[in-house]
């Protein structure tokens, strides 16, 4: 009987986390095809330097994500005998798009064309084997530029 059970709230957990995982990502796509035309990211220091620089400010955003149960349960057994946890890659992804999307989204609501010299730091805050469900927290960061007579 506490077979059944437990293979039936994994399952409940499996579907549910899908299901919002698949929404997060549609949500991610459908803001990412908006901002694709309209703002230019680096991750080094190279840009255009023909062009004379309006303005330039400090970018950031932090994005807190975790893990659903199934996710979790797996990753559990995983670390028991070793080897890569495939299961939360998709978390970190979802973490670093979402910091980026949200750093792009304040630097085209302030008018800049482009973003330099991204970086993009990842903290696990809960890490396996504590009491807490597994959380990781993803910062980007850059410098957002406005250049002089692109509007």
């Amino acid at each position: 009987m506490e077979t059944l059970i437990l293979i039936s709230c994994l399952v409940i957990c499996y579907y549910t986390g899908s299901t919002i995982e698949k929404k997060h990502y549609e949500n991610i796509k459908a803001r990412e095809a908006a901002l694709s035309k309209t703002l230019c990211m680096t991750y080094g220091k190279a840009f255009s330097r023909s062009t004379k620089i309006k303005n330039s400010y400090l970018v950031s955003s932090s994005v807190v994500i975790g893990c659903d149960y199934f996710k979790a349960f797996l990753a559990y057994f995983r670390n028991l005998f070793g080897g890569n946890i495939s299961a939360y890659e998709s978390v970190l992804d979802r973490g670093k798009r979402e910091a980026i999307l949200r750093m792009k989204e304040q630097a085209s609501a302030r008018k800049a064309h482009a973003i330099i010299n991204t970086k993009i730091e990842t903290v696990m805050l809960d890490p396996l084997g504590s009491k807490e469900h597994p959380k990781v927290c993803v910062t980007a960061y850059g410098t957002a530029i406005e250049y002089n007579n692109l509007d």
